[in-house]
């Protein structure tokens, strides 16, 4: 990973690390009886968390992709603008 992605790499995982916390808060509210308007507030926030997050890895992954310096591990998985594009469009 070169320095350049170092930085949105972190914030990637940051933000997946704070919606596993959310999920965890969820499941306990559920577990606990929490009222189902609680329950449903926390899940729509973990829902946003994890479409953020992938919005980010897609968006980091055209970066590369559309780029001269295309890493080696996208030539291998063939992802190119048509295949980032239809994963792009999966979290729409």
């Amino acid at each position: 990973m070169s320095a350049s992605s170092a930085e949105p790499h972190r914030k990637i995982v940051n933000r997946l690390r704070r919606a596993e916390g959310q999920l965890g808060a969820v499941i306990a509210t559920f577990e606990d009886g929490g009222s189902c308007r609680d329950v449903v507030t926390q899940l729509a926030a973990v829902t946003s968390a994890l479409n953020r997050a992938g919005y980010a890895i897609v968006s980091e992954a055209m970066k590369d992709c559309l780029t001269d310096s295309q890493t080696a591990a996208d030539a291998a998985e063939g992802l190119d603008a048509a295949k980032l594009e239809k994963l792009f469009l999966m979290l729409a």
